[in-house]
């Protein structure tokens, strides 16, 4: 049973949401500026970049579940999520300052970029697997998860919007900035105050609520108990149909955006003003995404809202990229064909966010699925096995641009008009193909997603009806008696 019965205090939804903004700034950072900082700034080629990354998602790959299983571990009177959001906040913001202000001499290496980008994820998943983790504990209501999600995405991207906005006109004001260094180190330090401020901040908001004794102890630690109990989880039928569709929409939003910087300058022509529009138009696709994502959910359900949004952003974003190699698209550089992007921008992101927060909800279903079939409650594994997926597939996504700019051969710090027609041609070719299948791959696979609305109440039901609940058993009700029980030790 869940910590919240029925509707879910306005206050708790923006108090939990908020710990998101943390996750939006990294994403807007890795996303958007990582690879060209790294590539156009200081002069590190592409692949390098690319395959630096890729490396830390290696290392990832070992560490990020057993961060989630421990985080399902850990034992404590404020519960076992809430002592990771009290720690990790504040050497993830020394190492997010440092990933943007390279405490190394000349050309970062290799290894130096590896060392940074682990860094940085791996405590990023100590705050963000813990945080997300928390909602299928707050409620088992099936729209009130999505309300959670929907807030927590919001956050998000708002808190990752402002940091565009402040790159785009404090920071990075102009194309001539952006190939700078000193603008991407202020906007280090701010995003890592942010950061800390958005985690502890949310932690101590959701205190009273949450700060609960787990109701069982777990048994010892032992690495093969965890490998074992993370394979099992992993296997779970629903969560490889997730994995499938998940990892190619994660993909294909993490190809998007860092490839936006390139395609936004040699493809578009963007001039300053369309820079500092961009990010407002991302904002109005999320906040359509809000309004819209809960109905569509109660409508269509999970599955089918997720493979649609998929869809959608398929059209949508694409569609100017055709027309262009068609001749059929206005002069780049345009006002028409400015507007006409950003415009055609709003849908097509609406329709991605939508798939991705979709997806996203679609995890926390798949907790009482694994709980029924071995009777263990899992949601840090199973929200950092999401949290794996999007991360590797963001990695991809990078590695793809990455690729594609280093076969088209663009180099450090080159202007807006001296890259060739061809050139641009090649660019706007290999992007379209690689996202467009992208984007039917997850559509294909989420909409296969086979745990329903009804399967999940009856389920839920059923639990209940046992007396099988997580949290029903004598201490958990001394702590619902008592709220201030949690200060109680062992």
């Amino acid at each position: 049973m869940g910590f919240v019965q029925g509707k879910i205090p306005q206050k708790l939804k923006f108090i939990h949401g908020s710990g998101a903004i943390a996750f939006g700034v990294k994403d807007l950072g890795f996303s958007f500026f990582l690879l060209p900082y790294y590539n156009l700034v200081l002069g590190v080629e592409a692949w390098l970049v690319g395959a630096a990354l890729a490396t830390a998602l290696i290392v990832d790959a070992f560490i990020d579940p057993l961060i989630g299983h421990l985080s399902d571990r850990t034992y404590t009177r404020w519960g076992r999520r809430l002592p990771w959001l009290y720690i990790a906040p504040i050497p993830l913001a020394f190492m997010w300052t440092m990933l943007w202000s390279p405490p190394f001499v000349g050309v970062p290496s290799f290894w130096e970029i590896v060392a940074l980008a682990v860094g940085v994820r791996l405590l990023l998943s100590a705050c963000e697997v813990p945080s997300v983790s928390l909602v299928p504990e707050i409620t088992d209501d099936y729209d009130e998860r999505t309300t959670l999600f929907r807030y927590r995405f919001l956050s998000g991207w708002l808190g990752g919007m402002l940091m565009m906005v402040l790159a785009f006109t404090i920071f990075l004001p102009t194309p001539e900035a952006q190939l700078e260094a000193d603008g991407y180190a202020l906007m280090g330090m701010f995003g890592a105050g942010l950061m800390v401020l958005s985690v502890l901040g949310s932690a101590t908001g959701q205190h009273k609520i949450v700060a609960k004794r787990p109701p069982r102890r777990p048994p010892p630690f032992s690495f093969g108990g965890a490998f074992s109990e993370i394979f099992d989880a992993f296997r779970e039928k629903a969560f490889l149909i997730f994995a499938a569709g998940g990892l190619a929409a994660y993909v294909g939003q993490g190809m998007n955006f860092s490839i936006t910087q390139y395609v936004n300058n040699y493809v578009w022509k963007f001039d300053e003003l369309a820079f500092q529009l961009y990010p407002g138009m991302l904002a109005i696709s999320v906040l359509i995404m809000f309004t819209i994502v809960g109905p569509l959910h109660r409508r269509f359900g999970k599955p089918a809202s997720a493979a649609a949004g998929a869809l959608v952003a398929l059209i949508f974003y694409f569609t100017p990229y055709m027309l262009l190699l068609l001749g059929l698209w206005p002069e780049p550089g345009s006002a028409v064909s400015t507007y006409s992007v950003l415009l055609l921008l709003i849908f097509a992101n609406t329709g991605s966010v939508v798939s991705i927060i979709s997806a996203t909800s679609m995890v926390a279903e798949i907790v009482e699925a694994f709980e029924e079939r071995t009777g263990k409650r899992a949601e840090g594994t199973f929200y950092s096995g999401n949290w794996l997926v999007q991360k590797c597939a963001t990695g991809v996504g990078i590695l793809t641009t990455s690729l594609i700019i280093q076969s088209l051969g663009i180099e450090q710090g080159t202007p807006q008009d001296q890259v060739s027609q061809d050139v641009i041609t090649q660019l706007t070719v290999f992007y379209l193909a690689a996202g467009a299948a992208l984007a039917l791959i997850a559509a294909f696979w989420l909409s296969r997603f086979p745990i329903t609305r009804e399967q999940h109440e009856t389920r839920i039901a059923a639990r209940a009806a046992s007396g099988k609940a997580t949290h029903d058993d004598p201490i958990e009700d001394a702590l619902r008696a008592d709220p201030d029980a949690h200060s109680i030790t062992p």
